[in-house]
């Protein structure tokens, strides 16, 4: 990892997240009544815990809409949820100046192109192994594992452990 990633871990405050592809697998399970199933990673569940205990924002933005990620996530911790969303980087801009943040502490994990306009905004964009080559093309730092299979953890992990807050 390059001394310009890691500055960037340091300075993080705040992450961004999407769900489908970044938190998930990407597939959905269909049922016979037409319902949409998920699965979710544990460690990234846990990943999420740590930050909410270390005083981190956390943000999610998807283009989906499923009661059950909304569960998932509040149960976490997680309440800054907002789900069916078309245009994220206005409901990113609004949050994101509503707070003050400063946008160079800001961490986003998108995998495809509805994540594209954010990720330019951000001081760390990131992506899983699998996401779209265009995302790649703009992540400062592309996790080795694939959305929905710990890539949240990992980048998760990373910032808190280089600010010296994880396990804690």
């Amino acid at each position: 990892m390059t001394k310009n990633v890691l500055h960037r871990l340091a300075e993080v405050r705040h992450f961004v997240l999407d769900v489908d592809g970044v938190l998930t697998d990407s597939n959905l399970l269909l049922t016979e009544k037409g319902e949409l199933l998920r699965t979710m990673n544990t460690r990234d569940g846990y990943a999420l815990k740590a930050a909410l205990k270390q005083q981190f924002s956390i943000l999610i933005i998807t283009g989906g809409e499923s009661d059950g990620v909304r569960k998932r996530l509040s149960r976490l911790g997680v309440s800054n949820i907002h789900t069916g969303i078309d245009d994220k980087l206005t409901v990113f801009r609004e949050i994101a100046q509503t707070n003050n943040w400063d946008l160079k502490q800001v961490l986003y994990m998108g995998d495809d192109l509805p994540d594209l306009e954010i990720m330019k905004e951000v001081g760390l964009p990131c992506c899983p192994a699998d996401a779209a080559e265009e995302i790649k093309d703009l992540a400062v730092y592309t996790s080795p594992h694939a959305g929905g299979r710990g890539c949240v953890r990992d980048i998760i992990e990373k910032v808190l452990k280089i600010q010296g807050k994880w396990g804690l």
